[in-house]
């Protein structure tokens, strides 16, 4: 009940051919290969030109992350300050009750 039964593997069917013979092949010299064409200097611009549009895209995109983490961690600071205040009052409450009970 607790140990897996793992199916048999079948055998393969159809026809198995046998693995092809490799015969070694000789190594003729031949002529020296010619050397690389000199190539052409890199350009002197930039390769990513920043246009007005991907550049307000840019600042539109950085704008909203900054905003979106700004919201995240104000709600993150209010939870804990409502948190604190909550315990606050809590540990008043039962410091009342206590003094009150040593009272009677």
């Amino acid at each position: 009940m607790f140990r897996p039964k793992h199916p048999a593997m079948p055998q393969p069917t159809g026809t198995v051919t046998p693995p092809a013979v490799v015969e070694p092949t000789t190594i003729t010299p031949g002529t020296p290969a010619p050397s690389p064409a000199p190539t052409a200097p890199a350009p002197s611009r930039p390769v990513f030109q920043l246009t007005p549009g991907t550049a307000l895209a840019l600042v539109g995109g950085g704008t909203a992350v900054v905003l979106v983490v700004g919201a995240v961690l104000v709600s993150m600071l209010l939870a804990a300050a409502v948190t604190a205040a909550s315990l606050a009052i809590c540990a008043l409450v039962i410091r009342s009750l206590v003094n009150a009970q040593h009272r009677r």
